[in-house]
């Protein structure tokens, strides 16, 4: 019996609507040859926290992973709670040769997982080693200030410091390709799978950078879109009436308020750039996989940590929860292509991710706030349409909250900064990039709704011990005090 191999491919802050136009055809070619879930959403849309939830199926409330741990101060709340179980030792246990290539942000109280002693993954590459990989070529990491901006930052919830963060600028990287951050994780992902144990079922765990900032890129990527072949959703450079003006104090609009539509354009050709740099590397581990003879036997997990705002509602970065940022792509190609082209339209959270693994691997699954996807891959009439939750505590430290329930085509926003919140609701069928907040239509309906959803927040929030409590939740009142302000821009 042939042993059927896993291999997850994860992006970083990629855009849900950037695939399937012709731009990323190895990307492609896994949503062709698996399942496509056409909403499936990050558990939080930030690095660290996105990727707790995912390697363990809990909520970040639950698994103590909640914001990028930077600031001492507040950094107890950016790790995975030790001992908790998680995708990397699962797989471990279940004996498969345990392969990870590229960025490592899943983080624990136990440190860092490639430190632990005990650990049985072999550790390719990681951010740490591409630095030393660039200092033993004498060669410059890409960025740099020209790429990051000064913004203030709510530490502990009390008190504001500046940082920098990266911001829409680009430019073009002056080294060689292979000096790049994710074309050096793909070679040590390929020099992984060249020398594996072939003796044992594979388990490799390629963690790609791209399309993160900055997006100063190397050529050929850097020139291969066009200007004229860039062509900019209606949301990018406007912000929309009764539109959470909380996040002008966030990074979202602290950094993207600033910039014009001509400055976008030109982000979105670089990113898209990047976006093909991502998708060729993507393509080389698939044709390994194939060189191989295994790629039939894999079960391919294609997914990106979060979104990217770029532009649209006039922000930057992710760390919100419109579209742009919380939906994220999820393609699970299983052996032999079973349930090739299948579209599913269920809401399903990357928490579903980790148990349907185990489903299908034949694994005793942890303790998850997700549930398989096996049920619904193999008869979509039999599921039960869920909530999702989503949170937010702050990029590099506690400070800016936001909480999100997905229910269906709806979606309500509790926005977060000091006392105050700001409430936003959404039918994301038929208005996909949230233009207009239903809370002020007037609509008996609409408010009935949004209440009901905002109890069912509070329901999960009480459950998972959210350390976050809502500043009020009479959203008559909120409506009434906010009806009629006009938007910043």
């Amino acid at each position: 019996m042939k042993q059927t191999h896993l291999v997850m491919i994860v992006a970083d802050q990629l855009r849900y609507d950037v695939l399937g136009r012709g731009l990323t055809p190895n990307i492609d070619s896994i949503a062709a040859q698996g399942v496509t879930f056409e909403h499936g959403y990050c558990a939080s849309p930030l690095c660290v926290p996105a990727r707790g939830a995912l390697f363990t199926g809990l909520c970040p409330n639950t698994n103590g992973c909640r914001i990028n741990p930077w600031y001492k101060g507040d950094s107890a709340a950016g790790y995975v709670h030790k001992g908790t179980p998680n995708l990397y030792g699962l797989m471990e246990q279940s004996g498969r040769d345990c392969l990870h290539a590229g960025k490592q942000h899943f983080f624990t109280a136990g440190g860092r997982l490639e430190d632990d002693p005990m650990t049985r993954t072999r550790w390719l590459c990681t951010e740490h080693t591409y630095q030393d990989f660039l200092r033993q070529a004498g060669r410059r990491a890409p960025g740099g200030p020209h790429f990051r901006s000064a913004v203030p930052e709510m530490a502990s919830g009390k008190f504001t410091r500046m940082r920098t963060y990266s911001n829409p600028n680009t430019g073009r990287y002056p080294e060689e390709g292979r000096y790049y951050f994710d074309n050096y994780f793909a070679d040590c992902a390929i020099q992984g799978l060249q020398q594996r144990d072939a003796t044992r079922p594979l388990f490799l765990s390629a963690m790609f950078f791209a399309p993160h900032p900055p997006l100063e890129i190397p050529e050929p990527w850097y020139s291969r879109v066009k200007p004229d072949d860039v062509h900019l959703p209606e949301n990018v450079g406007r912000w929309y009436p009764y539109q959470s003006p909380l996040q002008l104090y966030n990074l979202t609009g602290a950094i993207g308020s600033h910039y014009e539509i001509e400055q976008w354009r030109e982000s979105w050709r670089v990113y898209l750039g990047l976006v093909g740099l991502l998708d060729d590397c993507v393509g080389r581990i698939l044709s390994e996989l194939k060189r191989q003879g295994i790629y039939d036997d894999c079960l391919i997990v294609f997914t990106s940590d979060h979104g990217e705002m770029l532009g649209s509602h006039r922000l930057f970065q992710k760390m919100c929860m419109y579209e742009e940022s919380a939906h994220t792509p999820l393609y699970i190609r299983l052996p032999h292509g079973a349930h090739a082209g299948e579209h599913i339209r269920s809401t399903v959270s990357h928490l579903d991710v980790l148990p349907t693994l185990c489903d299908y691997l034949d694994i005793e699954s942890p303790p998850c706030e997700g549930q398989s996807l096996r049920p619904l891959i193999e008869d979509p009439d039999a599921w039960r349409e869920k909530d999702v939750f989503l949170q937010f505590d702050g990029n590099g430290a506690l400070g800016n909250f936001q909480r999100c329930i997905v229910r269906g085509g709806y979606k309500l926003i509790a926005d977060i900064f000091k006392d105050e919140v700001y409430f936003e609701l959404y039918n994301i069928d038929a208005d996909s990039q949230e233009t207009h907040n239903l809370l002020f239509d007037g609509d008996a309906a609409a408010m009935a709704l949004a209440q009901e959803l905002l109890q069912s927040l509070l329901a999960h929030m009480t459950a998972t011990h959210d350390e976050v409590v809502l500043p009020y939740t009479d959203l008559p009142r909120f409506v009434k005090n906010y009806r009629g302000l006009p938007a910043p821009f």
